[in-house]
């Protein structure tokens, strides 16, 4: 099984490792370094109101920790470790046990705006891109899809795929292969809000209970959910799950 996971734009600015990043899928690696010199020379030559904009934020203390963060070099954090935005705070890696852990680490794929699909045990150095911004005009989704495509849909090809991400980050990748996609409704209506919540809680579960085929995960009880319906549009399976009070 493979879950695709979002980013998150809040990250821990903490980084215990002194190596340069690392990171799967290495045919990737020439598509990085191109991103990766971008952002680079954004972040030294960048001006702060083009530095504000890129990283979606205001105060200057956290622009200018962000821009002495060299892409290449500095020190690293393990994916999973690194978001901390609220998808992330509900998966609650830290509190989970070493082979839910070591699962994570080599089945969550993270589509990064920075450096495209990665898994959850692949290092980071501490960096944002706002979600749909560019560098210096580069669509990196655009980029990423195109290259990642034929690669995710052969390493996903007869696994199960459940695919928690928000919908903006389909434009990194849309599965050639089956997958499931989970929606979270409240009393009849799509829950927006708290998606990103639920998207975690149901990863954590997914974590622990490491089911390998549909019926499986069908068979999976998950506190606080119920499966109302299943709608079937292609290669997508749409979950309906119901958030029971």
């Amino acid at each position: 099984m493979y879950l695709l996971f979002s980013p998150s734009e809040a990250k821990s600015a903490l980084s215990p490792f002194s190596s340069p990043y690392s990171l799967s899928f290495p045919q990737l690696n020439p598509v990085r370094k191109e991103v990766l010199l971008r952002y680079e020379a954004l972040l030294s030559q960048g001006s702060p109101e083009v530095l504000a904009k890129l990283f979606g934020l205001k105060e200057f203390e956290e622009i200018a920790l962000l821009r002495s963060q060299n892409p290449f070099s500095s020190p690293t954090q393990k994916a999973l470790f690194r978001y901390t935005g609220v998808g992330y705070t509900h998966l609650n890696p830290s509190a989970l046990p070493p082979e839910a852990i070591t699962f994570l680490e080599n089945h969550l794929i993270i589509f990064s705006n920075l450096f495209g699909p990665l898994l959850g045990g692949d290092t980071l150095p501490l960096y944002k891109v706002k979600q749909g911004e560019t560098l210096q005009g580069l669509a990196t989704q655009t980029l990423y899809k195109t290259h990642a495509t034929p690669l995710l849909d052969k390493l996903l090809g007869g696994h199960l795929v459940v695919d928690l991400r928000a919908g903006f980050y389909e434009k990194f990748y849309i599965p050639s292969v089956p997958y499931i996609r989970p929606l979270f409704y409240k009393k009849g209506k799509v829950v927006s809000h708290w998606a990103k919540a639920w998207r975690g809680l149901l990863a954590r579960e997914l974590a622990l209970w490491q089911p390998q085929t549909e019926d499986a995960f069908n068979a999976m009880a998950i506190e606080g959910l119920k499966i109302e319906e299943i709608q079937c549009k292609g290669m997508q399976k749409n979950y309906l799950f119901s958030i029971m009070d």
